[in-house]
């Protein structure tokens, strides 16, 4: 693996070129300087410690109630979390759920050593993907129980290509492997691998937990008021471009109102959102309770509201869907409403199953998705009916989290 972790070195060098350029890539420099003199000087090696990795903020709300319901059965245990992205760890390093909040060292044999030696943890728990090498070989090659869960596996993935032979041999570093589908098992064990469980996606365990302690927004409650309410969460431009072409025609049939939180709340981003906009709009950061009403389009202009906004929507627009992937339905479809996204769906098992369902639409373009925001607000029984198959659909995949603490082993 030396040009593996040739890559990870360069790949570090790049992001310290352009720091002063990128404000990621300053957080992502940044965040590892000094870092093993800030782990040694917290963590001790000698406690029972337990390291929990995720990605960035998305798995992060995958892994949390995992590592919430561990810290309930294992108190005596101290939790180390780690992130890779500044988007996660600079949102959540705070979090009172785990004992220690860290970036990950970059994935270089000498400092996967380093890590482990100062956190010598007696189980690893990575959420869904992140497979770096060069840790996960250590912490095999130490006999430490080392898991993964909520992942779902492809035959597009580098490890079941004809040239990923090399890459692999990370698979058989794992303890044991909490995935969400039959399709992941069957594909594992095509290569040999049997060491598996359908334990299914933790995020649901997480979305109903927030649904159920989700607390009113007064500045919305006043926006909304007796209006009907869409959703649009994680938006990108194009999405945003097919949202407002769409609201010009539904609003001249029916009372709603648009409430968009995009993906990117950076000046730049939301200029061009007010320039599109042929509406009267405000941002969440400039409205007040006494005229917030008068308004047709309110724009959050935060991070971590989203969740809480969909509770307000009849229906629910999530982006993405025309560029890389959709982001999270389900915070969307917890609340018992049908959502709408663009094309690019199929890598997300729950936007395959809620579409085969009926309580989830792909769209094109803006005609198409005028016609299903039509289509439901038009039809009260449609709307309760797709409700329904959400919420059913939620509530058959809760316990995740639960069966993934029952049989792991440490």
């Amino acid at each position: 693996m030396f040009l593996y972790t040739l890559g990870i070195r360069l790949y570090n060098f790049g992001a310290k070129i352009i720091a002063p350029f990128n404000e990621k890539a300053k957080l992502y420099s940044q965040g590892r300087e000094g870092l093993f003199e800030k782990l040694a000087e917290k963590v001790k090696p000698t406690d029972k410690n337990v390291w929990f990795h995720v990605s960035s903020l998305g798995e992060f709300e995958q892994g949390r109630p995992v590592i919430e319901r561990f810290k309930e059965l294992y108190p005596d245990y101290k939790i180390v979390l780690t992130f890779f992205s500044p988007s996660g760890y600079e949102i959540r390093k705070n979090y009172n759920g785990a004992d220690y909040v860290f970036y990950i060292p970059k994935d270089t044999p000498k400092d996967a050593k380093k890590f482990l030696d100062i956190v010598n943890p007696k189980a690893v728990f990575f959420v869904k993907y992140d497979f770096w090498y060069n840790f996960l070989n250590e912490v095999h090659s130490r006999n430490i129980p080392l898991y993964i869960f909520s992942t779902i596996f492809r035959e597009n993935q580098i490890f079941f290509k004809w040239y990923g032979g090399q890459y692999k041999k990370v698979l058989h570093f794992f303890t044991h492997f909490f995935v969400q589908d039959e399709n992941s098992v069957k594909l594992l064990a095509k290569n040999g691998i049997t060491n598996v469980t359908i334990a299914g996606d933790t995020r649901f365990d997480r979305v109903c937990e927030i649904t159920k302690n989700a607390q009113n927004i007064p500045l919305v409650d006043k926006f909304v008021e007796n209006n009907r309410i869409i959703v649009a969460g994680s938006s990108w431009p194009p999405d945003e471009n097919t949202i407002f072409n769409a609201l010009e025609r539904i609003k001249q049939k029916h009372n709603v109102k648009l409430i968009i939180a995009p993906h990117e709340i950076h000046e730049a981003h939301l200029s061009a959102i007010e320039k599109s906009l042929n509406f009267k709009y405000i941002r969440f950061s400039k409205a007040s309770e006494t005229s917030i009403q008068d308004y047709e389009v309110l724009i959050i202009d935060n991070i971590g509201m989203l969740s809480r906004l969909y509770k307000y929507a009849e229906i629910a627009y999530v982006g993405g869907g025309f560029g890389s992937g959709i982001h999270n339905i389900l915070e969307a479809v917890s609340y018992g409403i049908p959502v709408v996204f663009g094309t690019n769906y199929k890598r997300f098992k729950e936007a395959v199953d809620l579409v085969s369902l009926g309580s989830a639409a792909t769209i094109r373009n803006a005609d198409e998705l005028y016609s299903v925001f039509d289509r439901y607000l038009s039809d009260k029984a449609l709307l309760d009916r797709a409700g329904k198959i959400s919420t059913e659909y939620v509530e058959k995949n809760l316990g995740a989290a639960e069966k993934i603490l029952k049989e792991a082993k440490f």
